[in-house]
């Protein structure tokens, strides 16, 4: 939750950032429009900046109080109410202020040309103006009416974008903390469906070994030392979610050795795995399913069975077959190959691998095969 919310902190030092980077740009804009070549009217300038300065208000106002203490919470009313009344109060003092910094200058007739070699004359307010000649018309001037409606307009446009902009990011946020919050519940169901797995295996081997202790004392004290070394593969190898192929492996091996004292020799089982091993990171408990399963529904002590495991690998792909004969007195398979460790396994693989993996169950008279394809990284964990 930590990161959560210091991925929900930087989010919204990020959206101050945009924000001030965006309207630098818009000030910057009215002191590059009045510049002249080694000069700046500052007069214009700032008459602008006082307008824009009015909208910059608005719009901190709108994206830091009140859309998230009004409209987040869905008081909509209220949210129309006081933006309305802060458009209405900051406008009319914006519209003061540039009033009270532009005072209105009488208009005069410029000087009149006398002729070459003479200096323009000055005409006085009060002189009549020469035969023909025509005093500048002023220039009409908008109402305090029309100049309200422009600015109000403009503010509504600005309260329209940084509402917008603020639901986008109110969203963009949400779904990344809603994704995060999904991968950590994917974590902690990944972490009970092993725990679901771990005693499922320790009780059927716990039953394998009972079984030994009547025919053979000696192989059943050797099979403890076996379970032992397994059960501390299954509490402290496979504590970090991850572990080595070469580990799971060796695993596979001690538990399959395991199962074969307890079955006579008409059960073939063999083993295909290769020599050189990479190093590289998988789930823990990936096959043990698959493998538990086999024996479960292929071996028969009155017919011949047998249960093979082979293991393929290249750079990105580890490639495992698990497959089991099938008897006609022993239960029909389900068709969604029932059993709690493999259907944990199958949920464990869409959590862990999503749609980057291929499972097949082929089942026939004669025999049951799983085949599972997943991708290897080296030296990297699993992102789920």
């Amino acid at each position: 939750m930590q990161y959560i919310q210091r991925k929900t902190f930087n989010i919204k030092h990020l959206e101050s950032i945009i924000y001030l980077v965006i309207w630098f740009a818009i000030f910057s804009v009215a002191f590059f429009q009045h510049r002249q070549v080694n000069t700046v009217d500052w007069k214009s300038v700032s008459l602008e900046w006082i307008k824009m300065a009015s909208f910059c208000i608005i719009f901190i106002l709108n994206a830091y109080i009140f859309v998230p203490k009004l409209l987040f919470q869905k008081k909509y009313l209220t949210y129309i109410g006081i933006t309305l009344l802060a458009l209405l109060i900051i406008i009319g003092l914006s519209i003061t202020l540039q009033f009270y910094f532009t005072p209105s200058e009488p208009i005069s007739m410029p000087p009149m040309d006398l002729g070459p070699g003479m200096p323009p004359m000055e005409l006085g307010s009060k002189m009549p103006a020469p035969m023909g000649y025509r005093a500048p018309t002023p220039t009409e001037q908008k109402s305090i009416y029309m100049i309200f409606a422009e600015n109000m307009i403009i503010a509504l446009l600005v309260v329209a974008a940084g509402t917008t902009i603020k639901l986008l990011s109110q969203w963009l946020n949400e779904e990344g903390r809603r994704k995060d919050v999904e991968k950590e519940q994917l974590k902690t169901e990944l972490a009970l469906l092993r725990h679901q797995v771990s005693p499922h295996f320790f009780m059927n081997t716990l039953n394998n070994i009972h079984a030994l202790i009547d025919i053979n004392t000696e192989t059943a004290k050797d099979a403890v030392i076996r379970l032992s070394t397994l059960m501390r593969y299954l509490l402290y190898d496979t504590a970090q979610g991850q572990t080595s192929l070469k580990k799971e492996v060796e695993f596979i091996e001690s538990y399959i050795t395991l199962m074969q004292l307890r079955f006579s020799k008409k059960v073939k089982i063999s083993l295909d795995i290769p020599k050189d091993i990479p190093e590289i990171q998988i789930p823990p408990m990936l096959f043990i399913s698959f493998v538990e399963n086999a024996f479960k529904h292929g071996v028969s002590y009155q017919t011949e069975s047998y249960v093979q495991f082979k293991l393929e690998f290249d750079e990105k792909q580890l490639n495992c077959s698990v497959k089991n004969s099938k008897h006609k007195n022993k239960e029909k398979f389900d068709k969604s190959y029932s059993g709690i460790g493999l259907t944990n396994i199958k949920k464990s693989l869409e959590l862990l691998f999503a749609k980057d993996y291929t499972l097949n169950i082929n089942e026939n008279e004669k025999e049951f095969e799983v085949q599972l394809k997943i991708p290897i990284y080296e030296n990297k964990m699993y992102s789920h």
